[in-house]
């Protein structure tokens, strides 16, 4: 548990099965390619699913091998998510931002409620690629990746990953949980799919 309860950290949140099962899945994935997130995102990959609750059944059906993965991270008080695999190797980074990733649907949209990241593959003695999470310019907690590793923190807070600078891959699943009134709500697709891969 980290200062302020900002966060929360589980090892070992998922079978080894199954986590072999996402880094096949998403690595062989067509959609999976030069991220679509924006600039902050220095040297990615990865792609996007925005989803309703009236559309996480047609997520399941298209990517049935993340239904574990949000059968776990989904907070029953939350009714828009934007999840996406977020891969990066050395030299990549991402810098400080605070996720709004549904604002492409309206502009005014709050911050998320929440965000969980599981950590599906990390390097051997990774150098770098640490989960740097700050309320304004109070630093709150550095978060040192392992495999399998489930993190959750408050959605409100700036955050970054610092440049990884081993050789490797460093993948994880990324979910922003949101909790939307009517208005916001209503903008949001029930179910759309984000990426620079050429067709899908």
């Amino acid at each position: 548990m980290a200062t302020q309860h900002a966060h929360t950290a589980q090892s070992a949140a998922f079978p080894e099965s199954y986590l072999a099962t996402l880094r096949s899945q998403i690595r062989k994935h067509p959609l999976f390619t030069v991220n679509n997130l924006n600039r902050d995102f220095v040297g990615t990959r990865g792609f996007s699913v925005v989803f309703t609750r009236a559309g996480q059944e047609r997520v399941v059906a298209n990517f049935p091998w993340l239904a574990p993965y949000l059968e776990r991270v989904v907070d029953p008080g939350c009714n828009a998510f934007y999840l996406n695999p977020l891969q990066l190797e050395g030299g990549s980074r991402v810098d400080p931002h605070v996720d709004r990733s549904l604002r492409a649907y309206c502009n005014d949209i709050t911050t998320p409620f929440c965000v969980s990241v599981l950590y599906v593959d990390v390097p051997t003695a990774m150098r770098g690629g640490r989960l740097v999470l700050q309320r304004g310019k109070k630093l709150l907690a550095r978060v040192q990746p392992e495999a399998n590793l489930l993190v959750t923190f408050d959605g409100d807070l700036l955050h970054s990953v610092e440049r990884l600078e081993s050789q490797g891959l460093r993948l994880s699943l990324v979910c922003e949980q949101y909790a939307l009134d009517e208005r916001e709500l209503a903008a949001v697709p029930t179910y759309n799919v984000e990426s620079r891969a050429r067709a899908y």
